[in-house]
């Protein structure tokens, strides 16, 4: 005879194996009803090394 605390386990991962698998479909119909853009890659405003606010301060905390 089965215990009925093995018939609960049973039906927890019954549970939890149908809830997954609505989760991933759920995830599969986002990704495909909202496709996600590519970002526009930034034009560089000129070539060359430019030494701004934020390697000022690495140089700063680094002693160069």
């Amino acid at each position: 005879m089965k215990d009925r605390k093995d018939d609960q386990t049973v039906s927890a991962r019954r549970d939890f194996l149908k809830l997954s698998t609505l989760g991933v479909a759920a995830a599969g119909a986002a990704a495909a009803i909202a496709p996600v853009k590519p970002a526009e890659a930034a034009e560089p405003e000129g070539t060359g090394y430019r030494e701004t606010a934020h390697v000022r301060t690495y140089y700063e905390t680094a002693r160069f």
